[in-house]
């Protein structure tokens, strides 16, 4: 099992508030800037696609965005099981669906809360609304309704309408149930199986199992009052009348005896060990209560051995996650223009889950959870940051639509189609990702050198309960309590280790080191005193030198070059010791690294093929396959000028080396990064968009990170030292809480 991650109540609310309220924007897709832009925008050239989908509303699809958006509809009556919220309420849990969509299958989605408990206000509304999209996912509406209003939608809508929390769990849980039948040598439609849990989810997911072969009769459903057995009346309506079984059991524990599967929908702790111990031989538990589980892996298969247990809970092994399912089925139902996601689909889903989880697992997922994935009793369903799932689930779901007669554009091309889903996927996410879950498996003592600042703490805190390791505080215990309870985390100061230099017992070995270094270079023992003592980056730094510390993070309160010749003192990372300082940049789904951003001021062509070699290192560690360009303002020669000249020979001295990576110089940067600009260079040894920029100075880099930062929003992760001795990150001194979380997980991956 994982280390938990705990986040406090204040930590939330920032995260919802900074630096926007909110989760996502709307970004324009066309140029905006001219006034020809605006009259092709808007009126007057608008006028021409409104008549051609006038003429033929299925030009809809291609002149607007209804072919890739989807509403996400909720009135707030059932969010995450706290309940009855009202609309409002239910608002950030909707934004935070409609950015999953976005995040994992590129689908775009808006939040749409209806103020109303009545059923047909809502049918009504969806239905006016229909023309917008592409697509309707229902959320968090409360059983019976959320059953009456999504029949009724989809018998009057064309366009597919899927209510998640019935349909998502069931297809997840079916996909697991496919391998866990499989791993237990059993055949549903030999196995009894006992669901707990008559809401809206049990429901579905008896559907779809029913519809995959389950027996009815060998399908027996419990609420609150127990069994539903074909006779009983009291608590029943028409949606648990149609799955009442013919049996003599009455209670939840009679049911369980001899029992190959159960389904938990309900709540924790519904299920006993004694009920797991009467089941069959080699049972399957999916106890997918949350919070909690009906019974937890633990419980279980401390009476059973034998048994498959999954849950709702990122964790444990075996997460049924409606994230697995809802992206990619409606990510595949938009691109053939469907007119519903039918059973078929549902299951091609779920068969498509459960063949990736028998498949090899690819070295970075198991990085990204710290441990080997292969196909097993811990490993049923596929996990969501896997990053196969873009363009394995929706070509199913695909041809399980073309061959039941629900798309409207047929795809010709599945492979064109493959190729172009796999263009949609944000490596950035699972970059950041995996190296999260490197830095969890580490469990590195940071050091964090500047504890009077107020996100230095914060980020400390976010290091420790995000379970990285233990946090390191370079300051003063008053102090550092003082800031943290005006934060609101006042209870974080018994989580953390304050450092200070006037009490610890290693001032003096400290003092030691540093004298024997700086002696010959000016410095006497007053000095030394005074930077091991009073200059807590310094100090930091003879912490890691000592080993009190497992990596450093620090430069959020002076300037990087500034610091970076204090942490000299104690360490040799300067140009001539091979230190090169890296910034990722991203934006847009994609992730490029410029060096040198850092150390070299004005490097030689043998420094800048020292750096490309450096930054290809940074970018494996990273999980690219690095390609490299050394840019400047001329590309291969032209126009001639000496101030670019080293830029061709730096190409050179790495031909000489032989190195193992692609590279090619020197270019203009949007030869290096846009494909039809390389396509006039065909000679050019890279074999796509560089990803790595090699510039000719400090300046240059400087201006190029910050440009694109400013202008275009991009995230920036760096400067990361690369080069130095131990695991150093030094951050800037506009980083935000996140940004110094992040360079403290990249120092704690000792990306070097």
């Amino acid at each position: 099992m994982s280390r938990k991650s705990k986040f406090t109540a204040e930590e939330a609310l920032a995260y919802h508030h900074a630096p926007a309220p909110g989760k996502y924007e709307i970004v324009a897709s066309k140029p905006m800037a001219t006034q020809a832009d605006l009259s092709l925008a808007y009126s007057p050239g608008v006028a021409i696609p409104v008549q051609a989908i006038a003429d033929d509303p299925q030009a809809a699809y291609d002149y607007t965005t209804k072919g890739n958006m989807v509403a996400v509809i909720s009135n707030g009556t059932a969010i995450l099981g706290m309940g009855n919220l009202g609309a409002l309420a239910s608002k950030p849990v909707m934004e935070g669906k409609a950015v999953l969509f976005k995040r994992f299958a590129d689908v775009n989605a808006i939040d749409i809360l209806l103020d109303t408990e009545d059923p047909e206000e809502i049918i009504n509304a969806v239905k006016l609304m229909g023309p917008t999209f592409g697509g309707v996912n229902l959320e968090d509406i409360k059983a019976p309704e959320c059953f009456i209003i999504e029949t009724r939608l989809k018998e009057i809508m064309d366009i597919p309408v899927f209510h998640d929390d019935q349909h998502g769990t069931a297809v997840i849980c079916a996909a697991g149930l496919i391998n866990a039948l499989e791993l237990s040598g059993k055949k549903i439609e030999d196995c009894r199986i006992v669901l707990n849990g008559a809401g809206a989810a049990g429901i579905a997911c008896l559907e779809l199992i029913k519809s995959m072969g389950a027996l009815h009769d060998n399908c027996i459903m419990c609420d609150t009052k127990g069994v539903i057995w074909q006779g009983r009346t009291e608590g029943m309506n028409q949606w648990k009348s149609a799955h009442a079984a013919r049996t003599d059991a009455r209670t939840l524990e009679e049911a369980m005896v001899g029992a190959d599967v159960f389904l938990g929908v309900s709540a924790k702790g519904a299920v006993t060990p004694e009920m797991v111990a009467s089941m069959a031989d080699n049972p399957v538990i999916f106890a997918m209560a949350n919070p909690d589980p009906e019974i937890t892996p633990e419980e279980a298969q401390a009476v059973r051995a034998d048994a498959i247990v999954a849950t709702g809970r990122s964790d444990y092994p075996n997460q049924v996650n409606n994230v697995l399912g809802f992206p990619y089925l409606f990510r595949g139902a938009l691109d053939i223009n469907a007119r519903a996601i039918n059973d078929e689909m549902k299951i091609a889903c779920a068969r498509a889950l459960a063949g990736l989880a028998r498949e090899d697992v690819p070295d970075e997922v198991a990085m990204a959870y710290g441990r080997k994935l292969s196909f097993g009793r811990d490993y049923i369903i596929p996990t969501p940051f896997d990053p196969r799932l873009i363009y394995t689930i929706p070509p199913a779901v695909a041809k399980a639509g073309m061959k039941t007669g629900v798309a409207r554009r047929p795809i010709v091309d599945m492979d064109g189609y493959v190729q172009s889903l796999k263009a949609r996927m944000d490596p950035t996410a699972s970059i950041l990702q995996s190296i999260h879950a490197r830095a969890k498996q580490a469990q590195s003592r940071m050091i964090f050198a500047e504890g009077d600042d107020e996100r230095v703490l914060r980020a400390a805190v976010a290091y420790q309960r995000g379970g990285y390791g233990q946090a390191l505080i370079v300051g003063r215990d008053d102090d550092v309590r003082a800031k943290l309870e005006a934060e609101g985390l006042g209870d974080a100061v018994r989580e953390l280790t304050v450092v200070n230099a006037g009490n610890t017992r290693h001032l003096g070995t400290y003092k030691d080191y540093l004298y024997a270094r700086l002696q010959r270079h000016g410095h006497d023992q007053k000095d030394v005193h005074r930077l091991a003592a009073r200059n807590r980056h310094v100090f930091a730094a003879l912490m890691l030198a000592h080993g009190h510390g497992d990596a450093l993070v620090t430069g959020a309160t002076r300037k990087s070059a500034h610091v970076l010749g204090l942490i000299n003192h104690v360490f040799d990372a300067r140009a001539q010791d091979g230190a090169v300082g890296v910034t990722a940049v991203l934006h847009k789904g994609r992730i490029v690294l410029i060096a040198d951003t850092l150390v070299h001021e004005w490097p030689s062509e043998t420094d800048l093929a020292d750096i490309a070699t450096r930054a290809v290192s940074v970018a494996r560690h990273l999980g690219l396959e690095p390609r490299v360009a050394f840019v400047s303002f001329s590309t291969f020669g032209y126009p001639v000028s000496e101030r670019a000249e080293k830029m061709q020979l730096a190409p050179r001295i790495l031909d000489e080396r032989g190195v193992d990576f692609e590279y090619e110089g020197e270019m203009t940067v949007d030869v290096a990064l846009n494909p039809k600009a390389a396509a006039h260079y065909p000679f050019s040894r890279l074999t796509g968009p560089a990803n790595i920029l090699v510039v000719p100075a400090r300046h240059s880099a400087s201006i190029s990170v910050k440009l694109m930062q400013e202008m275009a929003g991009a995230t920036v992760i760096g400067p990361i030292l690369a080069g130095a001795p131990k695991p150093i990150q030094i951050c800037s001194t506009g980083s935000t809480v996140s940004d110094i979380l992040n360079m403290a997980v990249m120092a704690s991956c000792e990306i070097v």
